[in-house]
């Protein structure tokens, strides 16, 4: 069971979301910043770097992201939609842009595909959870 899960359990009040959602989307969240953040660092340890700057970008951007996003839901201070819905809306935009550079570099990068698997599951979980508070 995920951390954000056990916490989830723990918190005195019932939020909207169901928590198996909630807990599976903070979980993607982490999971692609992590995998974004490593990509990054390996990206930059590329022999063909100047190759790699949209991608180590993309990344950058990405983990930021996922990161606040991560955050702002785990934290479940508020169900207000007006801030959730524009975090999970960015969230998913930046992991298909960053999924979509990573898939480029996937056939010649492991650590590309790697990220590229991250960002396309964190954009699926972000895309349920937005469903979910529709």
């Amino acid at each position: 069971m995920s951390y954000a899960r056990q916490m989830l359990d723990t918190y005195p009040r019932g939020g909207t979301v169901e928590s198996d959602l909630l807990a599976a989307t903070i979980d993607a969240l982490n999971d692609c910043a992590q995998a974004c953040n490593a990509d990054n660092a390996a990206d930059l340890s590329e022999p063909s770097v100047a190759d790699m700057v949209t991608c180590i970008r993309l990344c950058l951007d990405c983990t930021d992201i996922c990161a606040a996003t991560a955050a702002v839901i785990g934290r479940l201070t508020s169900d207000d939609p007006r801030v959730t819905r524009p975090l999970l809306e960015a969230c998913a935009a930046i992991c298909r842009s960053c999924g979509d550079e990573c898939e480029r570099h996937a056939p010649h990068h492991a650590h590309c595909r790697i990220c590229a698997e991250a960002c396309r599951s964190c954009e699926r979980a972000c895309l349920a959870l937005l469903e979910a508070l529709a």
